[in-house]
């Protein structure tokens, strides 16, 4: 982090609206939907350890942040509700976030529709009464 960086003055987790909300001391503020956050994550296990190398990141419409862990005076570790908790989010790389969330977002969607990959948690078909494996003895 340079020395001009700007730093945070208030950071909000909105639960309800899944929206991190970061105020900096420059003025501009941000609100960061936790999907945003999560299918961006800092993390070598999405962005993997060299270009070209990340893992595009399905599913996570839903997913939410439980806690927020303080990384030293420069960066946050969110912990979100898929178990993902590697990515470590620097004041500078949440203010870049920020300034390109509209960009990044619909590079993310067009990722998402060339692979023919959805925002949409995967769903687990619910195994009818009596059936084997769903815990019913007949």
């Amino acid at each position: 982090m340079s020395t001009n960086s700007p730093t945070p003055v208030n950071i909000t987790l909105h639960a309800a609206s899944r929206v991190f909300e970061i105020e900096y001391d420059d003025g501009r503020s941000f609100k960061l939907p936790f999907e945003f956050m999560r299918v961006h994550s800092p993390s070598a296990e999405v962005r993997g350890h060299g270009p070209g190398q990340g893992t595009l990141q399905v599913g996570k419409r839903e997913v939410t942040i439980t806690e927020v862990l303080p990384i030293g005076h420069y960066a946050v570790q969110p912990v979100f509700s898929d178990g993902h908790t590697s990515g470590i989010y620097s004041w500078d790389y949440l203010y870049e976030l920020g300034g390109n969330q509209s960009r990044l977002w619909n590079e993310y969607l067009e990722q998402l529709e060339a692979a023919g990959a959805s925002r949409e948690p995967a769903t687990t078909p619910v195994a009818a009464p009596g059936t084997p494996g769903c815990g019913h003895r007949g």
